[in-house]
């Protein structure tokens, strides 16, 4: 299964400790951002169990970064 995120991050930097973070947290998923998409995307991947997608939210806004869920 994966989500795709909509997010302001802009510097590998910032990029870096949010993943870290991330895959702290849940270390089940698998994380990467695509800083190069004009949506500065946050693809999140796991196989199997549902994407925890207000954990994901709350742990990345606690960076003040914007972060909403990708619509098709």
């Amino acid at each position: 299964m994966v989500e795709i995120f909509k997010t302001n991050v802009k510097s590998k930097r910032l990029a870096g400790k949010v993943l870290k973070s991330l895959q702290s947290h849940l270390p089940a998923f698998q994380f990467n951002f695509d800083l190069d998409d004009c949506d500065r995307i946050l693809r999140v991947q796991t196989s199997g169990c549902p994407v925890e997608c207000v954990k994901i939210i709350h742990i990345v806004k606690g960076y003040e970064i914007d972060i909403s869920l990708f619509e098709d």
